[in-house]
């Protein structure tokens, strides 16, 4: 049995006991989290982007009947998906990834495209519409909107994006609970994302021939070829400044232009001061020139 002096067991007692306000260490290590949220932390998802920096070159304005052809060719889709799930069942064969994504399209997620659609023709383009918004308009779940959402992004009818903004005066803000009502709340905060809905060109093969999209002529692809081949023709014979300001545009064409001055100048001096030929007229002792012709 093991003996312990006065001292020993008056240390080990008062180590058992934590003081109000310290933290109980173990080996001088700092104890691991308890997976309460940080009272200053940013509780956003993951690929989220702040509201007000991106949304102009992100929206679109559809144009005239846009939206209309869209929704048509999701419900298109819907029909084209659930003809596929059944002869795969008859066929005994399994689905193909991008037959996948279209089978897996349903009446909720048509539902859901349709109120954005909508939103897109009214709004000219800027759609960011939250899941209550969503779930109120359609008359569905909040469960069955982000999953119908997901079918939609997965089928290429529509590209999402997750916005976060900034809170306000945080410090003015109460606590959160888990905190002790102590410091500052976080700064920032999730809000609804945007979205921007877009033509499938993945299932464009599965859909009915009259959805698709008229191919180009012939006739019109030759003249674009020719079109391009003199183009190309016509900054061969530009100089790098010139070219630099018809091909690019903005700061970095400014840039480019005047390194391209810079190398025009270069090439300006070595044209005006070129090396002399003097093998042309100094002889050699047995009288053949340097270029190997022989000399009166």
């Amino acid at each position: 049995m093991t003996a312990f002096t006065l001292g020993e067991a008056t240390a080990l007692a008062l180590g058992r006991v934590r003081p109000s306000g310290t933290a109980l260490r173990s080996g001088g290590r700092t104890p691991a989290r308890s997976g309460a949220p940080h009272r200053t932390g940013a509780p956003v998802l993951r690929g989220s982007i702040e509201a007000g920096t991106f949304e102009d070159l992100f929206f679109a304005v559809p144009a005239k009947g846009e939206t209309d052809r869209l929704l048509r060719m999701a419900r298109a889709a819907l029909d084209a998906g659930r003809r596929l799930k059944r002869a795969a069942r008859v066929e005994a064969r399994e689905l193909s990834a991008t037959e996948r994504t279209l089978a897996a399209l349903t009446a909720g997620a048509v539902r859901v495209y349709e109120e954005i659609c909508t939103l897109a023709r009214l709004n000219a383009g800027r759609v960011f519409p939250t899941y209550d918004h969503l779930a109120q308009a359609t008359a569905l779940g909040r469960a069955t909107v982000a999953r119908a959402l997901h079918a939609l992004e997965a089928a290429g009818f529509l590209l999402r994006q997750r916005r976060f903004k900034r809170v306000e005066e945080a410090g003015d803000e109460p606590a959160p609970a888990a905190s002790g009502g102590r410091g500052r709340g976080p700064r920032y905060a999730q809000t609804s994302n945007a979205y921007r809905p877009l033509l499938p060109g993945r299932i464009l093969g599965l859909l009915p021939r009259w959805l698709r999209p008229a191919p180009i002529p012939v006739d019109a692809l030759q003249h674009a070829q020719v079109r391009d081949e003199e183009v190309a023709a016509m900054h061969a014979t530009l100089s790098c400044r010139e070219l630099a300001q018809a091909t690019v545009g903005g700061a970095l064409g400014r840039v480019l232009a005047s390194l391209g001055a810079r190398i025009d100048s270069i090439a300006c001096e070595s044209q005006n001061h070129p090396q002399p030929l003097l093998d042309s007229y100094i002889p050699s002792s047995n009288g053949v020139g340097l270029n190997g012709q022989q000399r009166n």
